[in-house]
């Protein structure tokens, strides 16, 4: 014991800081390197023996280049083949858990959704608004929810699809005899649809405009990389996300002086406090960004699922055949009854259709996964997933399963005759962070299938397309 304590002796350490500094640069380097080498043995003796098998790739980088130079579904598939229904990996700058079973995917999702929060990149944060829905759990979380799925359960959304109609019916005609740029114009006709959903019907055209023209700036930045610099789309978004919220604030204060709140969702969350949900009204600033957050989930999603309806059905003849006799069927009831336009009801007919849309939601897999991050260190199906890590539900993997649908690849509507077996299908994700317009999606697509599948006939040109994993254009007839 005496030997040991005098390495650390004044005499020791009097010849140590005698020494040139040049010596002691690569003495202090090896004694670190030496520490770290403890560490990791530690580490692994620890933690790695528990953590789910995968690989973590370079440090910092991890497997991210990866990712981006590869398919990202074959990404996902080839180490789902590899090490299984659980694996780790790094991509974008944070350790990561994947998980493709439908009971992994409850777990972390709904049964034990309070150990994993729901997180996204601090960007996003600032572009959409820190008291947006999608940023909390708890009573905050729970009340804004309550709010806004009451403005979009069937109840609540029957009497829209007049409304919906008359703007089918007014994009239309702009189609005809000419290609369009399909997403972009099923981003126009969503946005619309959102704009009503969120605002009702009393609407000044000023104001919308202003609305609309400062959220498709800020929706340029959304997914560009968050350089805040002069220039560049980021900080271009950051400026348009104040603007947007200064439109905002002046429609509230407009909205909260009349004493009727008006319709839509901005009026539900301006009664917040006459429904008792809250001993408060909600302030200015989380009523402004749960706004902006329904606007974009309610129209970017429904646009691509959208355009993806029309290339299955370009590519599948009798699937658009079948369609088209069903919403024909529709339509001579229609007549029959001497009605001059649709109804709920006549939605619900809609079988075939819904069909198609199930199908296309599953094939597709618009939202292919969700993020979420461990509050804790959590024992998962036999490892340990830090706190800290996230941990992401496959649900395209889920979806694309031999076992839950066969030939997956296949486009078959008829696959949903009956129910899918429990927690095999979730395009609009599961649990408490589960999508709340998902009816109002599913109806603003019938509607226009309807009118365009009764009035006109398609013809798609497709091509490939930076940025977009297919750009389809849509030519329409009489």
């Amino acid at each position: 014991m005496s030997k040991m304590l005098s390495v650390f002796s004044p005499t020791y350490a009097t010849h140590i800081a005698s020494l040139p500094p040049l010596f002691l640069l690569p003495l202090f380097t090896a004694l670190c390197f030496f520490i770290l080498l403890l560490m990791f043995i530690q580490w692994g003796h620890t933690n790695e023996r528990k953590l789910p098998p995968g690989s973590m790739g370079w440090p910092y980088i991890g497997e991210t280049l990866k990712l981006y130079t590869e398919n990202p579904n074959s990404f996902f598939s080839n180490r789902q083949k590899r090490y299984g229904d659980i694996f780790k990996t790094h991509i974008l700058g944070c350790p990561c858990v994947m998980i493709s079973s439908p009971e992994a995917a409850r777990i972390v999702l709904v049964s034990q959704a309070h150990l994993f929060k729901p997180t996204y990149p601090p960007s996003k944060e600032r572009i959409i608004g820190p008291q947006a829905i999608i940023f909390h759990q708890g009573a905050y979380h729970l009340k804004l929810r309550k709010l806004i799925q009451a403005s979009f359960l069937p109840s609540a959304i029957r009497g829209s699809v007049s409304k919906i109609e008359k703007i089918v019916l007014r994009f239309l005609p702009t189609w005809e005899n000419c290609s369009i740029n399909t997403l972009q114009e099923m981003k126009g006709y969503a946005f619309d649809v959102a704009m009503i959903s969120v605002f009702g019907d009393n609407q000044d055209v000023q104001e919308m405009k202003k609305i609309k023209f400062w959220y498709q700036c800020l929706e340029k930045g959304y997914n560009s990389m968050p350089l805040d610099l002069p220039g560049t789309p980021f900080r271009k978004a950051i400026k348009a996300r104040k603007l947007l919220n200064e439109a905002l604030r002046k429609l509230i204060k407009k909205r909260r002086d009349n004493e009727k709140h008006g319709g839509g969702l901005l009026g539900a969350l301006l009664s917040a406090k006459d429904q008792k949900l809250s001993a408060h009204n909600l302030t200015d600033s989380q009523i402004s960004d749960n706004i902006i957050v329904v606007i974009f989930a309610a129209h970017d999603t429904t646009a691509s699922v959208l355009t993806w309806v029309f290339k299955y059905l370009h590519d599948n003849g009798d699937v658009l055949e079948k369609v088209t006799k069903e919403q024909e069927e529709i339509q001579r009831r229609i007549s029959r009854d001497g009605r001059c336009g649709l109804t709920w009801d006549d939605t619900r007919r809609m079988q075939l259709t819904n069909r198609v849309i199930q199908e296309t939601l599953r094939t597709a897999s618009i939202l292919p996964f969700t993020f979420r991050e461990a509050v804790e260190d959590v024992e998962f199906g036999g490892y340990l997933i830090p706190k800290g890590w996230k941990i992401l539900p496959l649900f395209r993997s889920i979806h694309h399963s031999e076992e839950f649908f066969p030939q997956p690849e296949k486009f078959d509507p008829s696959r949903f005759e009956m129910p899918p077996r429990p927690n095999t299908y979730m395009p609009f994700g599961n649990g408490m962070h589960s999508c709340p317009g998902s009816e109002l999606a599913k109806l603003e697509m019938l509607v226009l299938l309807h009118h365009l599948t009764t009035t006109y006939r398609l013809s798609l040109s497709l091509s490939l397309y930076v940025g977009l994993p297919l750009h389809v254009c849509l030519i329409v007839y009489i």
